[in-house]
């Protein structure tokens, strides 16, 4: 299981060790790429060390540069860490940096580009307005310069030319989570130029998302916890972090819920970092009330409306893995005729405009049923639905590769899709 990050129990030392072993399995930074730092409340700086495989950290190799420059610690500090320095002495209200070499910003970075965070609603305001710092001598005062006053101008992440990205935040969990979902943002962008093109929201789009925080479910007045919905906290949980882990899920958004007595369920919370979800975060629906002192999901009266509706369907996940979200943000019809498997999970995939996803449900239910279990919410996410949650995790999985596999091949060819003949043949064998 994943280490929970505990920013108020855990030294900094150990926060690091949580945040850099995400980015390193996660592909986003090399052996020796990339420095994360924390400022502690004393004013001493934590920070990775220089020359030091990042895969094998321990809290051990974690250097502080004290308040008046002592250096602690078995090894020298990052190269980086004086343009760290420099930008916490500029914005005060930074507590966290994360810089690593993401391919999908490093590639935005080397073409002098910044990525447009406006083809889905939350990375708009979780990203905001990115600066851009012209190159400069990795390791030199003069970067250090530079980047700090791209900072002072109010940025929270930056695009470093021909190097990569620097991103801060109040914690190393608001920092990570930043990082992620820009580069979530470049990963699809970049996928997306193989199918089509982008397509961005309006601000007026973006404030529908932002409005359904003004939505809540009355509090139910009591509440019970039969072992059977505990197995199901914890199931939920185990889900949400294989999704974080395999790259189907970011911090910054995905929703988990399961039915589990009748036409109440569980779900996710909001407002709450995916990889850090515990049992007890998960929040009880009983009657269309909420369980007390816990915000659900924004899309809950979604799910709501899908148990009702739909009695074999006990479980859905609505995420953003990047291969279905090109599809998502341009537009494109996702055919799963690829292989067998794909169809008889799948069959067909239809793409819902924005919008009904938050007050017009009944223009994803005429696409969505237990024979077509996923749908594409356009500038938003992938919506699967089962019977059983494994099942439906299954089903994302299924997606995400049958996308992916389209989209490495559409630089080959024009794809071929399983015929008509051969649909009727798998239809008769495995549905009848």
């Amino acid at each position: 299981m994943q280490q929970i990050l505990d920013s108020k129990l855990m030294h900094p030392r150990d926060q690091i060790i949580v945040i850099i072993s995400r980015i390193y399995n996660r592909g986003f930074t090399t052996t020796s790429g990339g420095n994360i730092s924390i400022m502690d409340e004393n004013g001493d700086m934590w920070v990775t060390p220089s020359a030091i495989d990042k895969g094998t950290l321990r809290a051990s190799d974690i250097m502080c540069v004290k308040k008046d420059g002592t250096i602690m610690g078995p090894h020298k500090p990052s190269s980086e860490y004086p343009f760290h320095r420099a930008i916490y002495n500029m914005r005060p209200d930074i507590k966290a940096l994360v810089h690593a070499h993401p391919p999908a910003l490093v590639s935005f970075s080397i073409v002098r580009q910044i990525p447009d965070t406006m083809m889905i609603a939350q990375a708009r305001h979780i990203c905001g307005p990115i600066g851009y710092a012209a190159y400069e001598l990795p390791g030199s005062e003069e970067l250090g310069v530079l980047i700090a006053k791209e900072f002072e101008k109010g940025y929270k992440a930056i695009i470093m030319e021909n190097h990569g990205t620097v991103v801060g935040g109040s914690s190393i969990a608001d920092a990570f989570q930043r990082f992620e979902t820009l580069e979530l943002c470049a990963h699809t962008t970049l996928l997306s130029k193989n199918i089509g093109e982008p397509k961005f929201l309006t601000e007026q789009q973006i404030q529908q998302f932002e409005d359904l925080k003004n939505y809540q479910l009355p509090e139910m007045e009591n509440v019970s916890y039969p072992p059977a919905e505990q197995e199901r906290r914890s199931e939920i949980c185990r889900i949400v972090n294989r999704s974080c882990r395999q790259g189907l899920m970011i911090s910054s958004y995905g929703t988990v819920s399961v039915r589990w007595e009748g036409n109440d369920f569980l779900i996710t919370p909001t407002d709450q970092q995916r990889w850090e979800i515990k049992p007890a975060d998960i929040v009880q629906i009983r009657d269309l009330k909420r369980e007390p002192g816990k915000n659900p999901s924004r899309s809950v009266r979604l799910h709501a409306e899908i148990y009702k509706r739909y009695p074999n369907i006990n479980s859905i996940i609505i995420t953003q893995p990047p291969h279905l979200m090109a599809f998502s943000i341009t537009h494109q019809h996702l055919d799963v005729r690829t292989i067998p498997e794909s169809w008889i999970f799948l069959r067909d995939v239809h793409n819902i405009p924005y919008g009904p996803q938050f007050n017009n449900f009944d223009v994803i239910f005429k696409r969505l049923d237990q024979d077509e279990p996923a749908v594409i919410l356009e500038n938003d996410a992938v919506l699967v639905t089962g019977d059983k949650l494994l099942n439906t995790f299954d089903k994302l999985e299924v997606a995400e590769f049958s996308a992916k596999s389209i989209i490495l091949g559409a630089r080959l060819g024009e794809m071929v899709p399983i015929s008509d003949e051969q649909v009727e043949g798998l239809r008769k064998k495995f549905l009848s």
